[in-house]
């Protein structure tokens, strides 16, 4: 056997389809199957069941694909040690990440990272943060960033930093002249809110935030809801109503007036950032490279 088919095998299973197999290590479904029928005929045993909706791996195939992966790590780390040792370590990761940290807390990581690992390359796909743990646990990204703990057997949640959820208003005198009394929950039931999507993380912890000051989202006048905090940040600057989302995705509208902030009175929004890694599949060498250097980034 060797590296190219067993590298097939392990995306087989890890992903359950021969074509999405196919397609993420860039090889053609054919090849993938011959890769799969050579190790069966040289083990002499099936390692592969296919059903006509997906597949997975036999009692020996389970067993082959343990040492599979070690042995593809195990090869990674050797090369990617004698490569860092050179400066040169290379490769690539795909992550899924939700809104907030794919626009406003990715960008800082790895624009530092790229510094010290220049080689590496990153396929950066935005999801809703449900989406983001749903991908991970079908094995279709290295690492997932998420705004909210959303539970999957399959997957491991850390949080790596905190964020804070505020109140935005558009900057007219009637909402500075709150900037000296601060913000009330009963105010957010007389105002037209702007509010994201069902699935967004933002959503859910503004929602919990909303509970614990007695609100039930079902009592707010919704004027609109959209799935990108600068669709909402453009809206409410222009006066069609108030909105509850990050911190870090307001802070160039304030910078520039365009925009108030505020916290909620007796209540403090702040949430976790999550690192999402699948509980079962172990990181690449680079993916514990990159996943240990977000850690450090923050003084985890």
């Amino acid at each position: 056997m060797d590296f190219k088919q067993l590298e097939a095998f392990v995306y087989v299973v890890k992903l359950k389809s021969f074509s999405k197999a196919a397609q993420r290590i860039y090889l053609t479904q054919p090849t993938i199957s011959a890769h799969i029928n050579s190790l069966e005929k040289e083990l002499d045993t099936k390692l592969i069941e296919r059903g006509t909706k997906y597949v997975y791996p036999t009692k020996p195939g389970s067993i082959l694909y343990q040492y599979a992966v070690k042995m593809m790590n195990l090869r990674e780390e050797a090369c990617c040690a004698v490569k860092n040792y050179n400066k040169e370590l290379k490769g690539r990761l795909t992550i899924c990440a939700s809104t907030v940290p794919s626009q406003y807390i990715l960008p800082k990581i790895i624009s530092a990272f790229r510094e010290e690992y220049p080689n590496i390359t990153f396929n950066i796909q935005r999801q809703d943060s449900e989406l983001v743990v749903d991908s991970i646990s079908k094995g279709l990204a290295d690492i997932g960033f998420c705004g909210t703990d959303s539970y999957s057997p399959d997957c491991v949640l850390e949080s790596f930093t905190q964020d804070r959820l505020v109140i935005i208003t558009p900057n007219t005198e009637r909402f500075r002249q709150l900037q000296s009394t601060g913000m009330k929950a009963d105010f957010l039931r007389q105002e037209p809110i702007i509010i994201r999507e069902e699935g967004s993380g933002t959503r859910k912890e503004m929602e919990h935030f909303l509970n614990k000051a007695g609100i039930n989202i079902a009592e707010l006048k919704i004027a609109a809801q959209f799935n990108d905090p600068d669709s909402i940040k453009h809206s409410v600057s222009q006066g069609m109503g108030v909105s509850i989302i990050s911190k870090a995705a307001v802070e160039d509208y304030e910078s520039f007036g365009l925009l108030l902030s505020f916290d909620l009175n007796n209540i403090v929004m702040d949430r976790n950032l999550y690192m999402v890694t699948h509980k079962s599949n172990p990181l690449s060498f680079i993916g514990e490279v990159f996943f240990n250097f977000v850690k450090m980034y923050y003084d985890c």
